[in-house]
Formats: C-alpha cells, sequence, structure tokens
C-alpha cells in the first residue's frame, strides 16, 4: 500500500531507487574506575585514539579528488582542527586523572558539555555545528572501544566503501563529512536522514554534490525496509513508498524536466539578472570559509553579500589576531578579483567556551543575551583586531563591512566611533585602508526593523536577516521541532517588516538586500520582488535558479499584488493574493 514519509527538503531533484539502511552500531559507552597505577596509561592510550582518528582523517582527505566541491575538504580539515582543540584534548585528559575514570566516558562527559553549549545558542548556524563534536567524538569513540586494529583503519570503509551503494538511496540518522566522501564516487542516489536540517553538514554537501536529499525524517529507518523501492523528491521533502506504475511514470517525468531544467539553467551563468519590465536585480552569495568563495565566481554572482567570520573563532582557546583575519578576507578578495565583498562582524552566541575562550556565565537565554555585537561591543580587545583587519582589507578590493544584531541606534554610534579611531590608528600605522568603506547593518530584531528609517539615517546601506527577523517576530524557534512548523516566512507581520525596511532604504537613497534563507527560496522571489527589493544574497548553489525567477518576472504587476497584500485583513483573500504572486 502506498503512503508517504515527510521530512525537510534540502536539495533539489527527484530520485528512483532501492534503499540502503545504512545501520551504524554506536558504542556503548560505560563508565569504570581506573586504579591509581595505571591513570596515566589510560591517558596515553587516549591520546593514541585521538592519533588514530587524525590519521584517519588525513587518508579519508587524500580520496577527495580535485574536482570536488571545497565544502567537503573543509568540514574534513574543521574536524582534523577539533582534534587538536583543547577541549576536546585536555579536557577528557583532566577527567581522567579527577574522576579516575576510563578515556571512552571522560570523552562523553566533555562532549555533554560541549553540545550543551551549542544547543543554547540562538544563531541557527552555529547550533547545527554540534554536528562536528559528536562526529569527532563518535569516531574516537569507536577507536577507544575496539580491540582490532584491521578494524580500525577501516572503520569508515568497512560499509561504505563497496559497489553496493551504487543506485541506491542511502537512509540514515546521520551523515558524517567522512560518509559523503565515500559515496560521493559511488553512484549514490539520494540521502535521508533521520535528523538534520537545512544548515546540516548532510544538507549543506548534498546541495553542494547535486544530490537530492532529505533530513530530518524522523523514525524513517522504521518504515523503511532495505531494498525497499522508494521516490525521494529533494524539494518537497516527500519519500514515496510503495511504489505503483503511475507514480514511477510520473516521477520519471519530473526527473526529465529536471535535468532540463538545470541544463537551461546553466546557460544563464554570466547572464544579468533583469525583469520582463526592465528592472536589474543584483544577485550576489553568502558564504561560510574563505574557500567557499571559488563557487560564488563559478556561477558568477554579484559579489558576497554575507561572509560569516565566526569560523575564525570556533575550535580554539583564544580569539584570532589582526592578520589571521586580514589573511581570510584577502583570500577571498584575490579569488573574486575585483567582486564586491561584505564582511559580517562576528555573530557570536553567548557561549564563551566555543568563542575565543573569553570566561564568564552562560547565558540562561542566549537569544536574548550577550551575542553579535552586544558581546563585540563589550569584549573589543575580540572586536578591534577585526575591524582593523576588515579595513586594511578594503585597501585591495572593494569591503563593506556589515554589523549583525542591532536594536537601538546607539550601538550604530558606538560602531561608529570605533571605526573612526581604528581609522586614526591605521593612518598613524601608515597602513592603507578605503577611508569611505560602507558600513552597513543588518536587520534582524523586530524593534530594527520597525525603527529602520533611523537606522537608514546613519548607515550605508541595510541587509535582511530573515532567519532571525522571522523567529523573533513569531516567538518561534526554527531548529525546534516540537513547533518549527509555525515558522512562517509569509506571516503578515514578517512581510510588512521587510517591506518597512525596505522602504526606509529608498527614502534614504542606500541599497537594501536580503540575506537570510528567503533569498535563496524560489517560492519567495516574486513576493520579494513585489516589496520592492532589488538585491537578494543566498547560498551559490541556488543562484541560478532565483535569476531564471527574476528573468520570468515583471516587478510592476508584483508591486500591485504586494501593495494589495499588505492592505488585506481578509484570511482568504490574503491566501488568494500569495497564490497570485506566485503564479505571476
Amino acid at each position: 500500500m502506498p503512503f508517504s514519509l515527510h521530512g525537510i527538503g534540502v536539495s533539489r531533484g527527484y530520485a528512483i531507487g532501492r534503499t540502503y539502511l545504512l545501520q551504524r552500531n554506536q558504542p556503548e559507552i560505560t563508565e569504570y574506575t581506573i586504579p591509581d597505577a595505571i591513570v596515566e596509561d589510560e591517558v596515553q592510550r587516549f591520546l593514541n585514539g585521538l592519533d588514530l582518528a587524525r590519521q584517519q582523517l588525513r587518508e579519508i582527505r587524500t580520496r577527495v579528488p580535485p574536482s570536488a566541491s571545497n565544502d567537503i575538504s573543509a568540514f574534513i580539515d574543521t574536524h582534523l582542527l577539533m582534534l587538536g582543540d583543547v577541549s576536546l584534548t585536555e579536557a577528557p585528559i583532566n577527567l581522567i586523572r579527577s574522576l579516575k575514570c576510563n578515556a571512552e566516558w571522560a570523552l562523553k562527559v566533555q562532549r555533554d558539555l560541549l553540545v550543551q553549549v551549542f544547543e543554547e545558542m540562538d544563531d541557527p548556524y552555529l547550533r547545527t555545528r554540534k554536528d562536528d563534536v559528536e562526529h569527532v567524538v563518535r569516531r574516537v569513540q569507536r577507536i577507544l572501544v575496539t580491540d582490532d586494529p584491521a578494524y580500525l583503519t577501516e572503520a569508515d570503509y568497512s560499509e561504505l566503501a563497496n559497489s553496493r551503494l551504487e543506485g541506491r538511496i542511502v537512509v540514515a540518522d546521520d551523515l558524517t563529512p567522512a560518509d559523503t566522501i565515500l559515496m560521493q564516487h559511488q553512484g549514490v542516489l539520494a540521502f535521508v536522514t533521520e535528523y538534520g536540517g537545512p544548515l546540516s553538514h548532510t544538507a549543506i554537501l548534498a546541495r553542494s554534490l547535486g544530490i537530492p536529499a532529505v533530513v530530518g525524517a524522523r523514525n524513517a529507518r522504521s518504515y523503511l525496509g532495505n531494498n525497499e523501492a522508494v521516490i525521494v523528491d529533494g524539494r518537497q521533502g516527500v519519500i514515496l513508498v510503495g511504489l505503483d506504475e503511475r507514480i514511477l511514470r510520473y516521477c520519471r517525468h519530473k526527473q526529465q524536466e529536471e535535468r532540463r531544467q538545470q541544463r537551461e539553467l546553466n546557460k544563464l551563468k554570466g547572464k544579468p539578472a533583469i525583469t520582463r519590465d526592465g528592472v536589474t536585480i543584483r544577485l550576489q552569495a553568502n558564504i561560510e570559509l574563505p574557500e567557499d568563495a571559488v563557487a560564488v565566481r563559478e556561477v558568477a554572482a554579484d559579489g558576497i553579500g554575507l561572509y560569516r567570520s565566526e569560523f575564525l573563532f570556533m575550535n580554539r582557546g583564544d580569539s584570532p589576531d589582526e592578520e589571521e583575519h586580514l589573511a581570510s578576507y584577502l583570500h577571498v578578495i584575490r579569488v573574486l578579483e575585483g567582486s564586491p565583498i561584505t564582511i559580517r562582524t562576528a555573530d557570536l552566541g553567548a557561549d564563551k567556551q566555543v568563542d575565543g575562550g573569553r570566561g564568564g556565565p552562560v547565558c540562561t537565554n542566549p537569544a536574548l543575551g550577550l551575542r553579535a555585537i552586544r558581546m563585540c561591543l563589550k569584549d573589543l580587545s575580540m572586536f578591534r583586531p577585526q575591524l582593523r583587519a576588515i579595513l586594511r582589507a578594503s585597501a585591495y578590493g572593494p569591503v563593506r563591512m556589515m554589523i549583525p544584531m542591532l536594536s537601538t541606534i546607539q550601538e550604530v554610534f558606538q560602531v561608529l566611533r570605533l571605526v573612526a579611531d581604528t581609522k586614526r590608528e591605521l593612518r598613524d600605522r601608515g597602513l592603507a585602508f578605503d577611508e569611505r568603506m560602507p558600513v552597513g547593518g543588518m536587520i534582524e530584531v523586530p524593534a530594527a526593523a520597525v525603527c529602520a528609517a533611523q537606522f537608514a539615517r546613519y548607515l550605508d546601506f541595510l541587509s535582511i536577516g530573515t532567519n532571525d527577523l522571522i523567529q523573533y517576530t513569531l516567538a518561534i524557534d526554527r531548529v525546534d521541532d516540537e513547533i518549527n512548523y509555525l515558522y512562517d516566512p509569509l506571516h503578515p507581520a514578517v512581510l510588512m517588516l521587510i517591506r518597512n525596511t525596505i522602504r526606509a532604504g529608498q527614502k534614504a537613497g542606500i541599497s537594501v538586500s536580503l540575506c537570510g534563507e528567503m533569498a535563496g527560496d524560489s517560492r519567495y522571489t516574486r513576493l520579494l520582488l513585489g516589496l520592492g527589493l532589488t538585491q537578494f544574497s543566498m547560498h551559490p548553489a541556488g543562484l541560478l535558479e532565483i535569476k531564471r525567477v527574476v528573468q520570468d518576472s515583471h516587478v510592476g504587476e508584483l508591486t500591485k499584488i504586494a501593495r494589495r497584500l499588505l492592505h488585506t485583513t481578509d484570511a482568504d483573500k490574503y491566501a488568494e493574493l500569495l497564490k497570485s504572486v506566485a503564479q505571476n
């Protein structure tokens, strides 16, 4: 009997194939006491496990072909860095010595502490980085509880590195970056995982590889048998089971249509994004790491609208210095060869254990606590090196600085004074920078959106961060599985705040972009055009599809519909107008 399973579609495309249930047996970790005489032997056993884990990851990295996505190598490098971080090396050793416990248990205790820190973060991207901790810890734990050396060196390949995966749809609880590397050249058709979200490893890597993927399909392996024929719709997040010929014919037709559309999308590279009525739209890209700049260049984006700098602060015991910041920015500048780059200053949460080792209590409500610009203004020893580096980078290319999580105009004044002070410092040092480097702010707090005109008066540009704006406006945690169904980008309050921000920018004569997930979702493109948006910033993988929608849109007609939409109070009429915008 046909039925369907639902999760989160994170990588578009259709796949028809048979399932391969990946049953990875996780080691059972129990605590036992280590006699005093052999505590140091236990410490050495732990260190040996770390060394072997590093060897395994280095071996996996050698298998990454030069043509592979930069995301893959970046994730492996991240895991290698974590295996050298004091939070996963020294802290467990201290626990072994103080608790007289076995190494696996000490690692489990430390993992639980770190995961809790990440889970309390407000930033969705940073929160999902707890996956890195889980993957690294599991790797070391498998090594520690396994006595067979041969198994240790082949731990990652015993099930994955074989031809059985060709033409299969892999169903797992979760997938590591190493898993993905081993699968990418084996003809895997699609991924389905029980956990994860739009910003998880599986989602990012699947998009980079162009493989359909559905994540967050809870208990999928309880409903699916091994070698069972299924269809995966990576756009809608649906897994169809119990296939008949009618369903198969439909899906094959959709596959053919998807491939045809992709060929057509590839033809859009390098072409301008101009609507049917002649409005030019700027399409920029979001990046997480310097290596991501290559993907931006490949899709011929109009520059980078959001360069997240948080990676510089993660998995280390100190803060990055000025030269470290500068090196990462210059790498991107060189790759983009003159395209504009918008660098967001550090948007870290309130949890000090993972942001440079700064001490202090963990905030009980990080979403409303010390994060982003609030933290930067409080900790100038962290903030000033980044300000200096961004300004110095502006001497080598068109660089803009963007301030996250602004909520008061006083924060803007403080930042502008710091920028002016930093410029004087650099002049005294004889260092070059762009005297007119633009300074903008992110509108992601409802208070800032309501008062957008005030911010627009003093800033050079605005950028709407819809991820946070939506969850703050609706009081919805979008990564909370219990309530994320209430996360609605089309809520009237959200659209009104977006429109208010765009209008404030228009009146002040400054640019307004949108860099949240809405920007890269083609379902919302026409609506955003109707609201007056002329600059989008998104993951590079989605840029060509957005360009296609832009070229097929008429801004004048969309503006009229959007105006009616914002002024209606009738729920049925609202839904009708939303449908009309999508079909325009």
